[in-house]
């Protein structure tokens, strides 16, 4: 098992499958991209398949999402997917992707054993979405979404960061949307993983002004907290039900104390949390010929030294050198 100092157990594991994106989202990176990995420094498909083995089959995982940068732009994504579906005990799949290029692989993706989707869309305009990722491709992130559905990927649950003076007012629209079409929809606050730290805590839509904005269109009601378990979103029933909606709110209600995640960058490296600043090196060990055995000890002990939690609130807080793009959503 994966476990830490303060008893909790990591059964959920984030693979970042490339650090490479197709859009330039302002909260995410610079308009001209990044500096990428270079192919050598990347996991090959079989180093990522051994290391989910060891994960799933001696370390106690469970779930095994895959993220990027964009997943979809990994060439040999769907024989990824196809090798951990065979896995014993078979873990749950998942995918996290900006939907770009999801309609023509989801019919794929979904026979090589994939179980749902993840998409991020922060706005329903077309010409708001070119300011937020700037790139004309809205369209292709409707299809995308279609094309899961249709595949069997489903629930599809959508996520969407709201950004002051640019969509936070599409927040009403954007849950309508979702419910007339059976997507949950998941609201995440804005963090601190930007590639030019730009971050601004002040600036950020938070979980109570989402809610606010909802309860005016909407009538929310709690779900029991029993049944959020180590989920980080909060979820409400809308209007009765059956449709719910969540918040994600990592910076102002941190759900540390029941994280149960651990996280495989695209280069081999174990982080014990999205906001970490150090991580542990399983690439070199495993191409220096590293048995199981001497891998599963390295992800442990990355994992033994997790902190009570991501600090945000703390003077002492630095935001991760590492953006999101190279950690793994």
């Amino acid at each position: 098992m994966l476990l830490d100092t303060f008893g909790r157990r990591a059964v959920d594991l984030r693979v970042s499958l490339t650090d490479r994106c197709n859009l330039r989202c302002t909260y995410c990176m610079p308009e001209e991209g990044l500096q990428w990995l270079a192919k050598p420094e990347l996991l090959t498909d079989e180093e990522i398949v051994r290391l989910v083995t060891l994960a799933v089959r001696d370390l106690g995982v469970q779930e095994v999402r895959f993220t990027g940068g964009e997943p979809l732009l990994r060439p040999g994504l769907v024989g990824i997917v196809e090798a951990c579906a065979a896995l014993d005990p078979r873990p749950e799949l998942s995918l996290t992707t900006n939907g770009i290029g999801l309609a023509r692989t989801a019919v794929a993706l979904r026979s090589a054993g994939l179980d749902r989707v993840n998409v991020s869309l922060d706005t329903l305009d077309g010409s708001t979405f070119q300011t937020l990722t700037r790139r004309r491709r809205h369209h292709d992130v409707l299809a995308g979404l279609a094309a899961a559905e249709a595949a069997g990927l489903v629930p599809v649950k959508l996520n969407a960061v709201l950004m002051r003076g640019v969509n936070e007012h599409e927040a009403p629209d954007l849950l309508a949307w979702c419910l007339e079409r059976g997507y949950e929809l998941r609201f995440i606050e804005q963090m601190p993983l930007d590639a030019q730290h730009g971050w601004d805590r002040s600036a950020m839509i938070t979980a109570e002004e989402i809610l606010e904005r909802l309860s005016a269109r909407f009538t929310l009601t709690p779900e029991p907290s029993g049944r959020r378990g180590a989920a980080p979103a909060e979820r409400w029933v809308v209007d009765g039900g059956p449709g719910r909606v969540g918040v994600i709110a990592s910076v102002t209600r941190p759900f540390c104390r029941a994280c149960d995640r651990t996280r495989l960058t695209a280069d081999g490296q174990v982080r014990n949390c999205l906001f970490a600043t150090g991580e542990t090196d399983l690439r070199t060990a495993l191409r220096s010929g590293a048995d199981d055995a001497e891998l599963a000890a390295l992800w442990r002990a990355a994992m033994w030294g997790k902190k009570a939690g991501a600090g945000i609130d703390q003077p002492d807080f630095h935001q991760p050198v590492r953006p999101m793009s190279a950690i793994g959503g």
